[in-house]
């Protein structure tokens, strides 16, 4: 008899692997080519706004103060900050007004919800604020760096959108991913012994589950500054 074929490996960066664990398809399809989905990303007004940004001469550089490395230990808090709270406890008392769709959630996951929800919109404010304020220090630099600060702020406008629409369904990625556990673990002896069916879910599987929600989190910060780790980096070249 002929195996059953195996699961083809996701590629990609660390973030798109795992929520491809939590999708749990048993196919991935191949993605698109990085123009072709830019593409679909571009509508022609900003398609046009970009080839301005990259064609026409490079504006003169702002007055104003440039970079100091100052901007490295602001970077620095904010970004440990964010992983603080990431790693904190997590409030597992339930919603007060919960909305009419979280009745529909597993059991328990609505407190994991809100806080994958908590911390994607802390990181949204942070990252933004911060990008916002390199790209003003890249403007003042050089015309070169300039056209730099121009391009990202075009990127930014363009893909933003489109980044939060997909990042809104992590959670719910995460939700089928508690949900799997939840079912796996009613069939555990060890996980349904440490079950209480009077309280939340609880056992092995969901310390496995808390894990991965930070595992997911942290990858996501990671996503969410790329970009200013490279205005960082152009920043600091001379």
């Amino acid at each position: 008899m002929a195996k059953a074929s195996e699961r083809a490996p996701v590629l990609g960066p660390a973030f798109i692997r795992l929520l491809a664990r939590f999708n749990d398809e048993g196919t991935s399809p191949a993605a698109p080519a990085v123009p072709e989905r830019l593409a679909q990303w571009f509508d022609w007004n900003r398609a046009i706004t970009l080839s301005k940004a990259l064609d026409n001469p490079p504006p003169e550089p702002e007055p104003g103060s440039a970079y100091d490395p100052a901007q490295d230990a602001e970077y620095t808090a904010a970004r440990t900050k964010l992983v603080d709270a990431i790693q904190a406890e997590i409030d597992l008392s339930p919603p007060r007004n919960p909305a009419p769709a979280e009745a529909e959630l597993p059991p328990g996951f609505a407190p994991y919800r809100q806080h994958y929800l908590n911390q994607q919109r802390a990181m949204q404010t942070v990252s933004g604020r911060l990008r916002g304020r390199l790209r003003d220090m890249l403007a003042r630099q050089s015309p070169a760096k300039a056209r730099l600060a121009e391009v990202d702020a075009v990127m930014e406008a363009t893909l933003s959108p489109r980044e939060h629409s997909l990042l809104s369904h992590v959670p719910v990625l995460l939700g089928l991913h508690y949900q799997r556990l939840l079912t796996a673990a009613a069939h555990d002896p060890a996980d349904a012994a440490a079950s209480d069916s009077t309280a939340a879910p609880a056992g092995p599987w969901l310390v496995t589950f808390r894990q991965d929600l930070r595992i997911a989190l942290l990858a996501e910060l990671d996503v969410r500054f790329h970009p200013i780790d490279g205005l960082l980096a152009a920043l600091r070249t001379r």
